[in-house]
């Protein structure tokens, strides 16, 4: 369990709270709208009305008692670079800012940023991917280079097992977990029998795993 501040409560921001909350964290929410809090009200740890672009708003919050501090604000840029800032003159151990362009994200990093999240693109990329391709059900970036990537086994697998298809060393990539009807089963043996029916978490170089995706 961690401290959480989170700071901006737009749509990211809230998404953020109740995931931090489900992972049983502790979280204090600021936002400068009041009605912004409302639905968030009765699950967190504590909620404050208040402008942190405001160092004595900010100093209030005791920032150096959290973990992690979030800055979600999305539609006023300077807001987010100065409370980015505050908050590392105020003692916050670590800083996640939110940025929609890489500019952003250089001066965030510039100005106190630990580390610079893009939701909107993230999920942008995410999309594009899974969608552009028929028997993708699922992507996750890990880098510029590996990825995470749900697909269906080939034909040519299934009644196989993992061991027999020579599958890291002939594909050059990893099942991290297979999914049958809603359940996921992860790290699966050498002998593992490919189901059609089942989708497979392969991690990989992209390079790697297009080779895989040709053939689907």
């Amino acid at each position: 369990m961690k401290t959480v501040l989170i700071i901006g409560m737009g749509r990211f921001g809230q998404h953020l709270t109740r995931k931090m909350l489900e992972l049983k964290n502790e979280v204090m929410i600021v936002d400068q709208r009041e009605e912004a809090l409302e639905a968030l009200l009765p699950l967190v740890t504590s909620a404050k009305i208040g402008d942190c672009t405001n160092e004595e708003v900010l100093h209030s919050l005791g920032v150096g008692n959290f973990d992690l501090c979030f800055v979600c604000i999305g539609t006023n840029f300077q807001s987010s670079l100065e409370i980015t800032s505050l908050l590392k003159e105020a003692g916050a151990r670590f800083v996640v800012s939110k940025a929609t362009r890489d500019i952003q994200a250089k001066f965030l990093l510039k100005n106190g940023a630990d580390e610079v999240v893009y939701p909107e693109r993230d999920i942008a990329e995410r999309v594009a991917v899974r969608y552009s391709a028929d028997n993708v059900f699922d992507y996750i970036e890990l880098d510029e280079d590996y990825s995470i990537y749900e697909i269906p086994p080939l034909k040519e697998w299934v009644g196989k097992t993992i061991g027999e298809v020579d599958f890291r060393a002939r594909l050059n990539s990893s099942i991290i977990g297979t999914k049958i009807n809603g359940e996921t089963s992860f790290l699966p043996g050498a002998n593992h029998v490919f189901c059609a029916k089942e989708h497979l978490m392969v991690i990989g170089r992209k390079k790697d795993i297009d080779k895989i995706l040709k053939h689907l």
